[in-house]
């Protein structure tokens, strides 16, 4: 640096910067952040930033580098928040996989066996009705059509197959 430029490094020119531009910095991340602790923050920031690169920065440049600096520390936390984000989500995830205890599990599975064996006991007619309704999720209109009944003859297989599977499963 020659002599006639002011170094960003004198506490005294230091101040003066801090004093011409820390409002509109403060501002800058006060839009961006919406908070006025983040935007202290970032400001605070910035300028610890400018004092420990005083040495780099010239005095034209301290602006622009305030800017910059800012707004990068402010990209900087946005994307630490969408890490933090994704991993309570698999946090999350995890827990809810962690609450099948084995005692569960086997009830699931003792449930889903009893379904099955309820279903399979179904006659063919009754038991095609309920997995055209429920699994293949058709309405009774398009489930008459196909099997060529009236919608009335789909209800009532519909109805018998329901009265089955509740009288073989039981209550839940």
């Amino acid at each position: 640096m020659t002599k006639d430029k002011k170094s960003v490094c004198k506490p005294s020119t230091f101040q003066e910067l801090y004093t011409k531009y820390s409002k509109d910095v403060y501002h800058f991340m006060y839009y961006k952040t919406g908070s006025k602790d983040n935007a202290e923050d970032l400001l605070q920031e910035a300028f610890v930033r400018l004092w420990k690169n005083c040495e780099k920065v010239s005095y034209e440049k301290a602006k622009s580098f305030l800017f910059t600096v800012a707004s990068n520390l402010f990209l900087n936390e946005k994307k630490h928040e969408k890490v933090v984000l994704k991993y309570r989500e698999s946090q999350n995830v995890s827990e809810s996989r962690d609450n099948d205890t084995p005692e569960n599990l086997l009830r699931q599975k003792e449930f889903q066996q009893k379904l099955n064996d309820a279903i399979a006991s179904l006659s063919e007619k009754q038991r095609e009705v309920f997995l055209l309704s429920r699994i293949d999720k058709k309405t009774y209109a398009e489930i008459a059509e196909m099997l060529g009944i009236s919608v009335k003859a789909v209800e009532k297989r519909m109805h018998k197959a329901l009265s089955v599977l509740r009288e073989k499963i039981g209550k839940i």
